[in-house]
């Protein structure tokens, strides 16, 4: 069982229970019943362990893999609670937590790495193995192989190496996506990594790939290009650093950014996850530059011949998953506290925990300009 339960004897009567029963402590949360079938249930709610934390869920999100894990697109086990950017208050500690206290409000990653293991200690946190036994993308358990933060409490595992305190001044909103989002996007540009001075091409500007065009601009980009065919989302690609947002609906898309760039980017980002647009951002670099892919693919991906110059233009392609832990966590929390990046434009709309699944039909159908969902337990 992920969560600890806490059972009492002494206490039943206190609760109007016949004297030896034994209650369990319950919470809400948003369990995966089955594909199409998430509902808000009351579940066990957990408690710490040695070396684990218990999160009061003060807001969290509604993320396109979690529209992928509802629809059957990535398989989760039944009666899963999911969800997994979380900011919240500390409300108990296990054994060996320090520097931590009851009441601190702190950010989580979606990645939890655990500090120890051959990946973490290589520097590659956010392929932490974990021990889990499950078949698992890295590191990312909340949601996917543990349970999740769509929920009235979180527990938090290695907890020395996930919490971030979130500082004085800075709003739930202003945190609640660099848990996710905002590290993948900008993790995107770093890994390529975007040089100063660099022509850059971000396709799809959904919320990872807006936040992959701000991340261009914060490395030093001279020029960011952003590609989507939604209007809401072309103009927010402007907002959050885009010097030209290409609407792949009115232009040739390869042939502008060739002309921009006077014969290719230097960097091409891909942020949706399609053969079509992997395919475009290769045909849009020039010889030497890198393809920088942040999209979750499902089927075949092909390299044609051409785009890939036959394998001699050196190009380079990179992946990557949400960079996690604590400090990336401080980080990402000190480049808004300090002004450099505002992710609240992002949040559209907000739901309580009670009508999520409205939230979930939202983001599911693009409506009414939607990019990103809060959800306030």
């Amino acid at each position: 069982m992920d969560f600890w339960c806490m059972f009492t004897l002494a206490g039943a009567a206190d609760h109007g229970l016949p004297k030896g029963t034994v209650s369990m402590e319950m919470m809400r949360a948003t369990v995966f019943r089955g594909v199409g079938d998430i509902a808000v249930e009351e579940v066990p709610r957990p408690h710490a362990g040695v070396g684990e934390a218990v999160i009061r869920v003060t807001l969290t999100t509604i993320c396109g893999t979690d529209l992928h894990i509802v629809r059957g697109e990535y398989p989760v086990r039944k009666g899963l609670v999911i969800g997994h950017e979380p900011v919240g208050v500390i409300v108990e500690l296990g054994l060996g937590v320090t520097g931590y206290a009851v009441g601190d409000r702190v950010l989580v990653g979606a990645i939890t790495p655990c500090g120890q293991c051959r990946a973490c200690l290589s520097g590659h946190l956010s392929q932490c193995g974990h021990g889990d036994g499950y078949e698992a993308i890295g590191g990312w358990r909340f949601g996917n192989t543990i349970n999740g933060a769509q929920a009235e409490y979180l527990l938090v595992p290695s907890a020395q190496a996930n919490l971030a305190k979130i500082p004085d001044g800075l709003t739930d909103e202003q945190a609640v996506l660099l848990a996710d989002i905002a590290s993948t996007g900008i993790g995107g540009a770093e890994a390529a990594p975007v040089r100063i001075g660099d022509a850059v091409v971000v396709f799809a500007q959904g919320p990872i790939g807006l936040c992959a065009t701000a991340g261009a601009r914060l490395q030093g980009a001279a020029l960011v290009i952003g590609v989507d065919g939604d209007d809401h989302r072309l103009a927010m690609a402007r907002r959050m650093g885009a010097d030209v947002a290409l609407d792949y609906r009115a232009v040739d898309v390869v042939a502008e950014v060739r002309r921009l760039t006077g014969g290719g980017a230097d960097v091409a980002i891909e942020a949706l996850g399609t053969p079509l647009t992997f395919e475009n951002s290769l045909r849009c670099l020039r010889p030497g530059g890198t393809l920088s892919s942040l999209g979750v693919y499902s089927g075949k991906l092909q390299l044609p011949g051409d785009a890939f110059a036959a394998g001699l233009g050196d190009h380079r392609i990179v992946t990557t998953l949400c960079p996690g832990g604590k400090e990336r966590m401080r980080r990402l929390l000190s480049l808004v506290a300090g002004g450099r990046f505002d992710p609240t434009p992002l949040i559209t709309h907000r739901f309580s925990l009670a009508d999520i699944q409205q939230g979930y039909e939202l983001f599911g159908s693009r409506a009414d300009g939607v990019l990103k969902v809060a959800i306030k337990p």
